[in-house]
């Protein structure tokens, strides 16, 4: 249902856009987000923006990475900057609808250094 894009291969310090599109609209949206998994590591919050418009980044991103949701057909994007080897991860989008949680299918950011 939701379906991720904008991964790929990237030198440090490059720049990557995700978008995350939902195959239908969804009217009960409590929150959208980005999470990442490294190889051999835990899915891991990127960033989330809750019903408010409140926007939140995990530390290692603040100030590289910019969430965005487009409201008229709640496509979530992630501006990644600066990319840092560490950044290498497969990117799932999520979102919470009501109470059900839908994730991307994933798509793979490569940071080469």
């Amino acid at each position: 249902q939701l379906q991720a894009s904008g991964g790929g291969l990237v030198q440090t310090g490059g720049s990557l856009r995700l978008s995350c599109a939902a195959s239908e609209r969804l009217f009960g949206i409590n929150a959208m987000a980005w999470y990442r998994q490294a190889p051999g590591k835990q899915r891991e919050l990127v960033a989330r923006i809750f019903r408010s418009g409140t926007i939140t980044y995990a530390g290692s991103v603040k100030g590289r990475f910019i969430l965005s949701r487009d409201y008229a057909d709640d496509t979530l994007y992630l501006q990644m900057n600066s990319l840092k080897p560490e950044d290498t991860a497969v990117y799932y989008c999520y979102v919470q609808d009501w109470s059900t949680d839908y994730w991307g299918q994933g798509t793979q950011v490569t940071v080469s250094s």
